[in-house]
């Protein structure tokens, strides 16, 4: 694959190849770069929207379910017409055709122990953008074993939260979350919030690839949508942690 940026991809990412320390060599970092999004639901809508606008060379897109008319008050990447269609597919169409110069892949199975190497690695960063835990702690073990960055993000009602996990660095989602219970039968949520999660998650990925600026490695940052506002929360790594303790 050639990794030379065209003269239309030039013009495309111009307004950020024009930040001060990105230029060309962060922007081919980009267009090299492999990053999986697990979940296209409210919070993976808006990460795989701006990755794909920001130029990120290959996105895996991960999700056995389909649009539901409950989805469509924050699951922004479908339309009405879209609604009954398996929500990884409708995303890669659409962000095929916001970017034609990227790849994009997806696949409707259900990630478990035995198919998660298969379908996501090798990968750069991966993105938590689920809404059950039980998937995120897989997402976490693997992460932890691979030495790979996941940024992690939750929502629920008028907030919300995000943190990137540095495996060995930083607190892996099993040191922060241990033995949180998934919520039966759904969440509230307001359309807007995992929208403004997701593009914090998004914007830790970029971090990440570029190398530019500190990941939220070693703070939460949490959401409060009903007062708006944002405060971090200092969190430490369990170094007698089961996935990434020290033994």
């Amino acid at each position: 694959m050639n990794f030379d940026l065209s003269e239309a991809e030039r013009i495309r990412y111009d307004r950020q190849i024009r930040i001060q320390n990105w230029g060309l060599e962060k922007q081919i970092k980009l267009k090299k770069s492999k990053v999986a999004v697990i979940g296209v639901g409210g919070l993976g809508s808006p990460i795989s929207i701006y990755l794909a606008a920001a130029g990120v060379g290959k996105i895996i897109l991960v999700d056995s379910e389909k649009f539901e008319l409950s989805n469509l008050n924050r699951q922004i990447i479908a339309s009405t017409c879209d609604l009954n269609r398996f929500k990884a597919e409708v995303a890669a169409e659409k962000l095929k055709k916001l970017n034609p110069e990227i790849n994009v892949v997806f696949t409707t199975s259900l990630l478990n122990e035995n198919s998660i190497e298969e379908v996501i690695g090798g990968c750069d960063v991966i993105v938590d953008a689920l809404d059950n835990w039980s998937t995120r702690f897989l997402l976490n073990r693997f992460c932890v074993r691979k030495n790979i960055p996941l940024v992690h993000g939750g929502v629920t009602g008028w907030g919300g939260q995000t943190f990137t996990i540095l495996p060995r660095r930083g607190p892996c989602l099993e040191c922060v979350f241990k033995g949180v219970r998934e919520v039966e039968g759904g969440f509230p949520v307001v359309g807007v919030t995992p929208g403004i999660i997701g593009v914090i998650e998004a914007l830790e990925v970029i971090k990440l690839l570029t190398g530019l600026s500190k990941p939220l490695y070693d703070k939460m940052l949490v959401f409060d949508g009903f007062e708006t506002s944002f405060e971090y929360v200092d969190i430490k790594r369990n170094l007698k942690c089961e996935v990434c303790g020290d033994g």
